[in-house]
């Protein structure tokens, strides 16, 4: 396949993930699968304001993608060949049982969401939990939301630190490209598959942006070291 976007670190394919098995080895699987989202968001109305939130829902336009959960079998077999997994949502699936999960505390408030999220994980390792707010004016850290399950950055970046170095982040379900900016953001090379090329190009136009402020932030480390040498008396 040819990468819809590609940089030094992260490889991003338009596709079907269904159709690219088995995956290489050394990969760590690290997604957010759909999970029948999208069924709940057309049983209600896109602007209906849920419990005591301090603004409407955002439109996102349609998501059947997320009508139907993802077959469980699928994201078995992706566990299978990767040698760590990291699975938000796990809790909507048939997986092994865990030692590990991740908990997103997001300290909702009172309202009709969800006080947590769940990663399941094949990591023999404690359960860990991270409060970070995400909904509405709550944000700790601002940050456009773009795709309708988009995960905050700081809580994938969180996810990745207990999945080791030497090891390619792997995401074929990618969405907005939240986990490959993640693992950019931390060094760390990864790959993902999209199926809807609407979610490429907003994952791409992103990793580019990284890449632009990346490389601009080095640009003025470098004038600042020049400027402190100029500075230092001979």
């Amino acid at each position: 396949m040819t990468p819809y976007y590609q940089d030094d670190l992260v490889t991003l394919y338009h596709g079907d993930c269904r159709e690219i098995l088995p995956i290489p080895p050394a990969l760590a699987l690290v997604t957010d699968p759909p999970y029948g989202l999208g069924r709940r968001m057309h049983e209600s109305r896109a602007d209906k304001q849920h419990g005591a939130a301090l603004a409407p829902s955002k439109n996102y336009g349609e998501v059947a993608w997320d009508d139907i959960p993802c077959d469980s079998r699928l994201l078995r077999r992706f566990v299978w060949g990767a040698e760590e997994s990291v699975i938000w949502g796990g809790n909507f699936f048939s997986l092994p049982p865990s030692r590990c999960w991740l908990v997103w505390n997001k300290d909702n408030g009172s309202n009709d969401y969800a006080d947590c999220e769940l990663a399941w994980t094949s990591l023999n390792a404690p359960i860990r939990c991270l409060r970070h707010r995400w909904m509405g004016m709550l944000q700790e850290w601002p940050e456009r939301r773009v795709h309708p399950t988009q995960k905050p950055l700081p809580v994938m970046e969180w996810a990745l630190q207990f999945i080791r170095l030497e090891l390619c982040v792997f995401d074929p379900f990618t969405g907005s490209g939240t986990t490959l900016v993640a693992a950019k953001n931390l060094g760390r090379r990864a790959i993902g598959i999209e199926i809807e090329e609407r979610w490429c190009e907003v994952a791409a136009r992103r990793l580019a942006q990284e890449t632009l402020f990346t490389a601009t932030a080095v640009m003025l480390d470098t004038h600042e070291q020049l400027t402190m040498l100029e500075e230092v008396p001979p």
